[in-house]
């Protein structure tokens, strides 16, 4: 055997802000639970998107995908792989959300 071919990967343990599991928890009790999709969004970290089974939605920011489903575990936000059909449909945006698109100029 090679040297270190019998060690096995260890990681740091992962810190979670405080405030971004607040705010996952606070969002999951105002909208009776939700489904979270993160979104890797490069320097800027992870973008954790979620959709509260009332069709609501709302985001929050973490500093890696990582930290983002740690947060989500930590919170007990159910995390999907990717935007699956049933969890698109269940969104359901706001009216001053459609408003501020429909104001938007697309450019070439």
């Amino acid at each position: 055997m090679a040297d270190g071919s019998d060690t096995t990967l260890t990681t740091a343990p992962i810190q979670t802000p405080a405030g971004l599991v607040t705010g996952l928890k606070s969002f999951v009790a105002e909208h009776g639970g939700a489904k979270a999709v993160i979104e890797y969004v490069g320097k800027r970290g992870a973008r954790i998107v979620l959709v509260g089974q009332d069709g609501v939605w709302g985001d929050q920011f973490a500093d890696d995908t990582r930290v983002a489903r740690e947060a989500c575990a930590t919170a007990g936000v159910e995390v999907e792989n990717e935007w699956e059909r049933e969890l698109m449909d269940q969104m359901r945006p706001s009216n001053d959300l459609w408003r501020s698109m429909g104001r938007r100029a697309m450019s070439r």
